[in-house]
């Protein structure tokens, strides 16, 4: 069996998926309890660590870098403008329609090519498309949709492990 980029990916389409929903999840409960979205929106886990709407731009950022890099094409630029849960769902719909959109062979074909992308504000890092899939771009990816139902779950909002993987067993 040979495993696809396009196979790769739909673990992160499915994880936007969920973050999607568990951001309709915080919105209700929010409501029912009288919160403003928007103390959830600022919210973080630790005083150094970014709040939840750029936790959630990050993931974004992370999933539709990696389809442009790996798979060569145009990468879109979102503004990171966002400051309410419907602008958040909007981006992460602009994102899930990139990553439909992606050219399979594309995909596939730029795993064995290089990929130059910037770190921090002056450096480049240069690594194999796969590398740079697998040990940078969905780490990070995860590591952010990861922090963004933590953040959550320590302001109150009723979701677990399940609401995270919510569509692991709709294949």
């Amino acid at each position: 069996m040979t495993l696809t980029t396009r196979a790769v990916l739909s673990g992160v389409t499915q994880t936007l998926q969920a973050l999607d929903a568990i951001l309709d999840k915080a919105v209700e409960q929010a409501t029912e309890r009288k919160i403003d979205p928007a103390v959830l929106l600022s919210s973080r886990l630790a005083p150094d660590m970014l709040p939840f709407t750029r936790q959630i731009q990050l993931a974004c950022d992370f999933a539709k870098n990696a389809v442009a890099r790996v798979g060569g094409g145009e990468n879109p630029k979102f503004p990171d403008e966002e400051t309410t849960v419907p602008e958040l769902k909007a981006r992460i719909a602009k994102v899930l329609a990139f990553v439909a959109a992606a050219d399979d062979a594309a995909l596939d074909a730029g795993l064995a090519k290089d990929v130059t992308f910037p770190r921090g504000a002056s450096a480049t890092v240069t690594m194999t498309g796969l590398n740079y899939l697998t040990r940078f771009a969905l780490p990070n990816f995860y590591f952010h949709a990861a922090t963004a139902h933590g953040i959550l779950r320590e302001n109150g909002i009723q979701i677990g492990k399940g609401d995270f993987l919510k569509g692991v067993f709709d294949i």
